[in-house]
């Protein structure tokens, strides 16, 4: 979230919260679509995937420091954190988890860092822009309030329930649990059964990226909202400013501790609810 480069400075609150809210697209038009193609946020693009290789060098880093002597506080760290999501994915998916178990830790420790973007100051990264003379108009650094970045990871949650489905039971062993559960292989209830399994497909995939994009979205704006309170501080008589810039710290710092639970548990249900889904892939009804 930046400052604006070459534009007026925001007038008021509303101005100031709606422009940190703005992506950079690639063609410097405002997504105005819920789904639209010619668009992309190359801010969400670029923090996403540098963060992505971030964590993957990060773990690569302490794979190859790891002794089997006495173990560093890194090192005990991801091995319990590793042993959870092991014994996680051991209990809700019941079958080869060669590549789940891995995938789990990955989007765990993807969305994590993704989400930790939110405690980095609301206007340092607009100050570095200016100070680099990068002249970028605006830059969202919290990929996961973007939800075309939430619902996209729930669109490839989805192709691997689809997947492992086509994978594990066969072509006709998936279209014959689609029209014959929940209610029964009766003729029909055909109709019904397909109908309700494609809107349980359907609600699985958008609740996965509205959930993660709604917690988030929600943590930026209150930042956003408490940025304002120290943005007052030439426009209010010296002892409200005070009091308004006291404010913003103590709430800012208030909100900035309770949003630690907030990413971490994000995270964390985002590898739950990826586990279920791909584990029920790996049963019929």
């Amino acid at each position: 979230m930046s400052a604006e480069v070459g534009h007026q400075a925001p007038a008021n609150s509303s101005e100031y919260i709606g422009h940190h809210l703005i992506n950079l697209t690639n063609s410097g038009e405002k997504q105005t679509k819920l789904i639209d193609f010619s668009v992309v946020n190359v801010d969400t693009v670029f923090f996403s995937v540098f963060l992505g290789v971030l964590g993957l060098l990060l773990l690569w880093m302490i794979a190859r420091k790891v002794t089997s002597g006495v173990p560093s506080r890194t090192q005990a760290a991801v091995e319990a954190l590793v042993e959870m999501v092991e014994e996680q994915s051991k209990s809700i998916v019941h079958g080869d988890r060669t590549f789940v178990a891995p995938l789990a830790l990955t989007v765990f420790f993807w969305v994590v860092f993704m989400n930790a973007m939110d405690w980095v100051p609301i206007d340092l990264p607009g100050w570095l822009n200016h100070q680099l003379g990068l002249g970028l108009p605006y830059t969202r650094i919290v990929a996961t309030a973007d939800i075309n970045a939430t619902m996209g990871m729930a669109f490839a949650v989805f192709l691997l329930m689809m997947y492992y489905s086509f994978k594990i039971k066969g072509f006709g062993g998936f279209a014959h649990e689609l029209v014959s559960a929940p209610f029964g292989a009766k003729w029909y209830l055909a109709p019904a059964n397909l109908g309700l399994n494609i809107v349980e497909y359907f609600s699985k995939t958008v609740s996965l990226g509205i959930r993660l994009f709604g917690n988030m979205f929600a943590g930026e704006l209150i930042f956003a909202l408490i940025a304002t309170m120290g943005a007052a501080w030439g426009t209010v008589g010296l002892g409200t400013g005070l009091g308004l810039a006291l404010g913003q710290v103590i709430a800012g710092s208030i909100w900035a501790i309770f949003h630690i639970l907030v990413v971490l548990l994000q995270a964390f249900i985002f590898m739950m609810l990826t586990l279920v889904y791909v584990g029920q892939a790996h049963e019929a009804h």
